[in-house]
């Protein structure tokens, strides 16, 4: 989607290194990298500050539970992956 931005000189630099950096065909490639990139990292730490929580306030017996699966599950819960 076309869209116009102003942007400052230094953010008009940095879209720059990012476009040599990661090769990318063009600024607006080298931004679009840029912002998947902010949007996944967003992404994660949201996923740790859930997974956080959850632990943080997990009671004892579900932190039992998952230490059973844990234990039951081991090294065998890459079998069967694809790779």
């Amino acid at each position: 989607m076309k869209r116009s931005f102003t942007l400052s000189p230094e953010a008009v630099a940095y879209v720059g290194e990012i476009r040599e950096r990661r090769g990318a065909g063009s600024d607006s490639e080298a931004l679009d990298m840029f912002l998947r990139d902010a949007i996944l990292e967003a992404r994660r730490q949201q996923i740790d500050a859930a997974c956080k929580e959850y632990y943080d306030t997990a009671s004892g017996e579900e932190l039992a539970e998952q230490l059973q699966w844990a234990e039951m599950v081991g090294p065998n819960i890459l079998i069967g992956l694809p790779e």
